[in-house]
């Protein structure tokens, strides 16, 4: 009885820690309609995207060879490659451009940091200063958003030019990464993160299906019941993942979003 007692409790704080957090969401239906105008201007008049304050950046430098606990989310566009070859590089270059900034506005939206464009694929984190709980759920709405946006913004305006609709592949990740700076100089060498969370993430990007989002078991355990049911494990097939918990040696588990 205590226990359950004691369940219904952590519950009860998670719900207000997240019910605080939904205050300050931004409204789907607006994320929508303001990324159609983008994309629709950047297609139609040469838009071009106003510049954003890189927060990452300022973060990164104050906290050179800090060990943190992060939440690293990488989206990856599928099939950008057969696109560069049937349509015109100009066309091309501004799809490509107009979905990685899209993307990196989602991040921003849900208290992350953008951390890089690395060709088709924008990697964000997410820092869990005082709370995973809050971060993980920031972290997996934030890969649903990304598909909203995706699927409801940017794919009805390319309709409209008879371009390919856009697909994606999300993972999520969670674990500490340290913050790298490649050279001496604190204004100007290149900083960076380094650590298990940034390469399993990647790897669990890499197995996605288009327009699936999946994420690590560390990530799964640290949000809400109610979200943990709109996710299933993934049944291997042989040896197609054989990546092991860093913590208890096992078959590392990852889950697929099915809500």
């Amino acid at each position: 009885m205590s226990e359950n007692i004691n369940e219904k409790n952590d519950n009860r704080v998670v719900d207000m820690l997240l019910s605080r957090n939904a205050e300050a969401a931004v409204d789907s239906e607006s994320m929508i309609l303001e990324t159609q105008k983008r994309v629709w201007g950047a297609l139609k008049k040469g838009y071009e995207y106003s510049g954003v304050h890189d927060e990452s950046e300022d973060f990164l430098r104050k906290n050179v060879f800090s060990k943190l606990d992060m939440m690293v989310l990488y989206v990856d566009l599928v099939g950008s490659t057969k696109m560069a070859l049937e349509m015109p590089s100009d066309k091309i270059a501004t799809i490509i451009s107009s979905f990685a900034q899209e993307m990196a506005a989602v991040i921003r939206q849900h208290h992350g940091y953008v951390l890089k464009f690395v060709g088709d694929a924008v990697i964000g984190y997410f820092v869990a200063e005082s709370n995973s709980l809050l971060t993980a759920d920031n972290a997996v709405n934030c890969a649903k958003s990304m598909n909203t946006v995706i699927q409801k913004g940017i794919n009805p305006i390319l309709d409209q030019y008879d371009y390919p609709d856009l697909m994606v592949k999300i993972g999520v990740d969670f674990g500490q990464n340290i913050v790298v700076r490649y050279g001496a100089d604190e204004q100007h060498s290149h900083v960076d993160l380094m650590g298990p969370a940034m390469n399993i993430a990647a790897k669990i990007q890499s197995m996605a299906k288009p327009n699936q989002i999946l994420i690590g078991s560390d990530v799964c355990k640290r949000l809400h019941p109610n979200s943990q049911k709109d996710f299933q494990q993934i049944i291997w097939k042989n040896d197609e993942w054989n990546y092991r918990s860093r913590h208890t040696g096992e078959i590392y588990q990852v889950f697929e979003f099915k809500g």
